[in-house]
């Protein structure tokens, strides 16, 4: 049984077609879902009732997806170092994850197995929008913090990060960029963390597309 939040958007809707192909059961959740749930995970009394329903529903929660937020283009670039926007990014990414994940772990925990992916993006690695880092920095964090709480439960949480989503993803990798990828291409990440045969995998952040190039990180 997956939940995926932010599921009838471009990445939510990929994750959720690819989970139904492997042949879970979905149940997608959105502001305005027309196939699922209706969510805002930036209320915590919405987040807590969406996940009591679908264990109601459904008698568990194997899986939680969590790639609901605005697209980083959705920022205003002028305002990019303003606190206010920089808190309202944090709030409506990292902390909706957080939310999330909080309601999730004691359900997946007492069943003994569960999975937890968060959608962060390569601007976490980088700099030049205080915003679009620090939300996605923040989402990483947090996940790498939970994972290392709940070690040896069951309940694996990882993290992946996009940089550039296409639905035509080109090859080139220019120099201080990340590479391409696809909605399909990060579906098909996430599914194999959320599988069964993803349970060595915890807390880690797994870029999507190449890695910014010119840049390391151990």
């Amino acid at each position: 049984m997956a939940l995926v939040v932010g599921g009838t958007g471009l990445i939510g809707r990929a994750v959720v077609e690819r989970l139904r192909e492997e042949g879970a059961t979905v149940v997608p959740a959105s502001r305005h879902a027309d196939d699922g749930i209706a969510m805002d995970a930036t209320d915590p009394e919405s987040v807590s009732a969406a996940v009591e329903s679908v264990v109601e529903q459904h008698g568990r929660l194997d899986v939680l997806v969590v790639a609901a937020a605005p697209s980083a283009q959705t920022l205003d670039a002028s305002r990019h170092a303003d606190p206010e926007q920089v808190l309202g990014a944090i709030d409506t990414k990292a902390m909706s994850f957080l939310r999330l994940a909080n309601a999730a772990i004691p359900v997946m925990q007492r069943a003994g197995y569960g999975r937890i992916v968060g959608v962060s993006g390569q601007n976490a690695f980088l700099t030049g929008n205080v915003a679009g880092s620090v939300r996605n920095a923040a989402l990483i964090i947090a996940a790498k913090n939970l994972a290392d709480g709940i070690a040896g439960s069951g309940v694996t949480i990882n993290t992946v990060s996009p940089g550039t989503v296409s639905t035509s993803p080109g090859a080139e990798v220019g120099p201080g960029r990340g590479g391409e990828s696809s909605p399909d291409q990060i579906a098909d990440l996430i599914a194999f963390l959320v599988s069964p045969r993803a349970g060595a995998i915890s807390g880690e952040s797994i870029a999507v597309g190449h890695r910014v190039r010119g840049v390391t990180s151990l």
